[in-house]
């Protein structure tokens, strides 16, 4: 079965090896792996998973992918492979593990943190049920087995009903490097940390607040308390789930969204419970299924005006300059894909994180909620801690404790580029 591309160009027309566009969730468990486990756990998940079972390939000028029944692959360390690589039997999708961690390594493209949840949920029952010998409840898991046909289907290459998005020109946002003088700052750097889910969902509730929302406010308090004499407005891109809009909940491409949420001027006075109601407020009008689906259309236009170009050269440099335009209108991004609700498996999950590549911009926050803990991972193109410093002191302001578990190296594998010198993209094609 061959799959055309469509959802998937964009990101693979901006990705790049400083900034691959990929999911890395990095798994601690409460015990040592056992390799032989994984392998079955793996190769379970993987028969559940064929739309995962893939390899690039391309004819003429477009892309698709074919089945790939190679072994996907699994090495024994933190780093893992190169995707789409002879490396990982160019599956653009690989998994590695050392000591008692499990990482998962994903074409963003593919997929996004709610199709990625999806596989996790099952190799961790696949994985616990035989590591710890005991029987783990499946309700809501998808199994090998399962009838599988909507997850298939890319709901937005042929749909033809959706609105048209107004043409407005949105103004600038503060820019963080820029702002705090860190153009000369390239270390990637990822800030993790740890706030207990029941704690925080309380002051959620006190304040008429949600984590998403919550953490965009707390992060643009914290923004713009450090310039507040900045013309430019501190603007938050939330993400948000299209598969509702699209009345295609199982659908396994990448379909996110952005909510935009800008800490106007006049809300700056006001209490903390006000400006969230505000945040609220701007998540519902946005969220509502047609201006969901205005997105989509703009982001399918984008791609059309992509496919256009007859290079591959030519569509890079289309790509990259549409997400230098919006990177221009946003200060940072916060995603949230819900909770992670790994059921049974989740009482041997110790630690959980969500990496990918940060926003050109510099910070990106990926909220995770497992086992009974919020983990926020800052993900930053600098290795600076001025902007974390300036979101824990809001958490001590608000009584809301943390741990700061650790701070890492943001490393990513990289992604074979389909037209990069040492690819072998034609070795089907001619």
């Amino acid at each position: 079965m061959e799959q055309k591309l469509f959802t998937e160009l964009r990101p693979l027309y901006t990705t790049s090896k400083e900034s691959p566009n990929e999911i890395r969730i990095r798994i601690r468990m409460r015990d040592l792996i056992y390799s032989d486990v994984l392998r079955h756990a793996v190769d379970s998940t993987m028969e559940r998973y064929p739309y995962f079972c893939v390899e690039l390939l391309k004819k003429g000028e477009q892309y698709f992918f074919a089945e790939n029944h190679r072994p996907v692959v699994i090495t024994n360390s933190l780093h893992g492979v190169d995707l789409n690589s002879e490396d990982s039997n160019f599956h653009m999708i690989a998994f590695c593990f050392l000591d008692n961690w499990i990482i998962l390594d994903v074409f963003h493209g593919m997929t996004d943190g709610t199709g990625a949840y999806e596989v996790l949920r099952t190799l961790l029952y696949y994985y616990c049920s035989e590591r710890y010998q005991v029987k783990l409840n499946d309700e809501g898991i998808r199994l090998v087995g399962d009838v599988i046909s909507e997850e298939w289907i890319d709901p937005v290459v042929n749909r033809t009903d959706l609105p048209i998005p107004p043409r407005n020109e949105m103004p600038k946002a503060l820019n963080l490097i820029a702002s705090a003088g860190l153009e000369y700052d390239h270390r990637h750097t990822v800030y993790s940390i740890s706030i207990s889910e029941s704690e925080f969902m309380r002051f959620n509730l006190d304040n008429d607040g949600s984590p998403g929302t919550m953490v965009s406010l707390l992060l643009s308090r914290a923004i713009a308390k450090l310039y507040p004499d900045s013309k430019d407005p501190v603007r938050i891109a939330l993400c948000v789930n299209q598969r509702n809009a699209l009345h295609t909940p199982l659908a396994h491409q990448s379909l996110v969204g952005g909510i935009m949420l800008e800490y106007k001027d006049k809300m700056r006075d006001w209490s903390l419970e006000r400006q969230s109601t505000a945040y609220r407020g701007m998540v519902f009008v946005q969220s509502q299924e047609e201006n969901v689906l205005m997105g989509v259309a703009s982001q399918a236009g984008i791609t059309r005006m992509i496919l256009s170009k007859e290079s591959d050269q030519e569509r890079q440099g289309a790509a990259g300059y549409i997400n230098s335009l919006a990177n221009r209108v946003i200060t940072a991004t916060v995603s949230y894909v819900g909770k992670a609700n790994y059921k049974e498996a989740e009482q041997y999950i110790r630690d959980f994180r969500v990496w990918t590549s940060s926003a050109a911009n510099g910070l990106t926050v990926e909220i995770s909620a497992v086992n009974g803990r919020f983990t926020l991972d800052f993900l930053q193109t600098f290795s600076s801690p001025v902007f974390v410093n300036a979101f824990l002191k809001e958490l001590e302001d608000n009584g809301i404790v943390y741990d700061l578990q650790d701070v890492n190296k943001l490393e990513l594998p990289n992604i074979k580029l389909p037209w990069s010198e040492l690819s072998i993209i034609y070795r089907r094609s001619n």
